[in-house]
């Protein structure tokens, strides 16, 4: 069956339905890794957005146990080339009848370089994945213009308090659509995990008294997460350490006073250069952002900036004053991605007053 990738620009393109059939209008974002793509399909943090894949091939393993969440969330799924026989000893099902079972429409076939070199070229834009062929762009348009990701948040957090057990740290992940390897990685490392939704009160977990809080990833612009701003700032007043990622380092930014805003297209991938700006070393690091934090409106006794972006200078991290409190904007957990960055736990845990 065709379909048709309908931009808000008004190109075009053609290719073959994969998954559901059902039409869909959402944001169009481009994700270079190489693999992991499971891990992408399963990521909170593209709620809202379909994700185009730049490697041409897509789907060659199958579907693998490598999730990182209880089910995928992307909008919609566009691919140059699905793999319709996938070969792997772990596989357990193919991509097509993955996006079918869960609802989420794709296309196949089409020119994703070309696609994503519009896309950087003239910025993230919405479009529409449909199967009708007698569309009319007139009437699309004003639906394309008129979408907004909106309030995904309460969309993808956990919906009541879960735990990871562990003989060491006590940590709680205010969960904003984290990532299953975030309080994997915690967990490895000997630490209890207490998953807490998205919209607790800051006074119902300082009242756990646990030795530090993890602010995860999510989707979505910050700024729509007002009333988390405000319990992420009574946090930051407390003195228990804290070590936020991705989403949960912007809405720290904001709760301090600094300022986000919206990048041209974004940085989602396994292969993005970040240096540490107190070492001068360079990491590969994971990423999924289309937000970014601006340091000119930085305070400088507030917070200095801890991490760059190599290939834009953009900010990649945080470290607070007088406070045991560091953010990035990247993803030490990684999956899929690179490991360079995955001390960063380590280091939260030494804060905390343990051993690695």
């Amino acid at each position: 069956m065709k379909a048709f990738l309908i931009l808000e620009d008004g190109n075009v393109f053609t290719g073959t339905s994969i998954g559901s059939t059902r039409e869909v209008v959402s944001e169009i974002v481009f994700n270079t890794s190489m693999t992991g793509y499971l891990e992408v399909l399963t990521d909170p943090s593209y709620a809202g957005q379909a994700v185009v894949m730049t490697y041409p091939l897509i789907g060659n393993y199958g579907i693998t146990p490598d999730m990182e969440s209880k089910k995928p969330w992307p909008d919609g799924y566009i691919v140059r080339e699905l793999s319709r026989m996938p070969s792997n000893f772990r596989c357990e099902g193919t991509i097509q009848d993955f996006l079918k079972k869960h609802d989420i429409p794709g296309i196949a076939g089409i020119d994703t370089r070309a696609l994503t070199k519009i896309l950087r070229e003239k910025g993230t834009m919405n479009g529409m994945i449909t199967t009708n062929e007698n569309y009319d762009f007139d009437e699309i348009l004003p639906k394309l213009k008129a979408y907004k990701t909106g309030n995904v948040v309460d969309k993808v957090t956990c919906k009541e308090k879960s735990v990871l057990k562990g003989n060491g740290k006590r940590v709680a992940l205010l969960d904003f659509g984290a990532k299953n390897n975030i309080a994997k990685s915690l967990n490895d490392r000997g630490c209890e995990v207490t998953i807490f939704p998205a919209r607790t009160s800051a006074e119902e977990i300082l009242a756990t008294n646990p030795d530090g809080i993890m602010l995860s990833n999510g989707p979505g612009d910050p700024k729509d997460c007002g009333s988390i701003i405000d319990e992420v700032k009574k946090l930051y007043d407390s003195n228990v350490p804290i070590f936020a990622i991705c989403l949960g380092h912007q809405l720290m930014a904001l709760a301090t006073g600094a300022d986000t805003h919206k990048m041209k297209y974004g940085h989602r991938g396994g292969n993005h250069p970040v240096k540490d700006l107190s070492t001068g070393r360079v990491y590969i690091s994971s990423q999924n952002h289309g937000y970014v934090v601006d340091t000119d409106k930085l305070d400088p006794k507030i917070a200095r900036p801890a991490f760059v972006n190599v290939n834009d200078g953009t900010n990649e991290g945080l470290e607070y004053i007088g406070k045991n409190i560091f953010t990035v904007q990247f993803h030490p957990e990684a999956c899929p991605g690179p490991q360079d960055s995955g001390y960063l736990f380590d280091r939260f845990i030494q804060m905390m007053g343990g051993e690695q």
